[in-house]
């Protein structure tokens, strides 16, 4: 397996992983040779992070409060092995860590032979809608974010 610069150990990264979100590769998802179109996994990674995030009791916060919102920064991907039309993956989310008003998400899908077709990473952040400035995590939402 190739080097992933974010991870450092990949058996024990995996094994961090608890929640997910199922998916069915749908063929329209898929380009002319059968295989996952590469955009479609950041599709994915925004379904299970949203899924990831309203389990965590983010979502309904964000969506009726409205002075703070989830922005992506930056997001990235390794394709390790192909993803086909049928496919039943779990796309495994996890916070790797909380900064002052960011977190770093990783991702990983799994497909049904439990290969690992693909991870990524991420940061959020909790931004104002009213200065576009990062709003602080508050200590129990890191706690929320990393460990219940």
């Amino acid at each position: 397996m190739k080097k992933i610069s974010y991870i450092e150990d990949f058996a024990a990264w995996k094994q961090e992983f608890s929640f997910f979100h199922p998916i069915s590769v749908r063929f329209s998802e898929t380009d002319m040779f059968g295989h996952l179109n590469n955009t479609v996994a950041f599709t994915y990674f925004e379904e299970a992070r949203i899924e990831f995030l309203n389990a965590k009791g983010f979502m309904g916060e964000w969506l009726s409060n409205h002075s703070a919102i989830p922005v992506v920064a930056d997001l990235q991907c390794d394709y390790l092995k192909p993803i086909f039309f049928g496919d039943k993956l779990k796309l495994y989310v996890k916070a790797e860590k909380v900064g002052n008003s960011s977190v770093d998400l990783h991702y990983m899908a799994v497909n049904q032979k439990d290969d690992v077709c693909l991870v990524g990473r991420g940061t959020m952040v909790q931004m104002s809608t009213v200065t576009g400035k990062g709003v602080p995590w508050e200590e129990n939402e890191k706690q929320k974010l990393m460990f219940s």
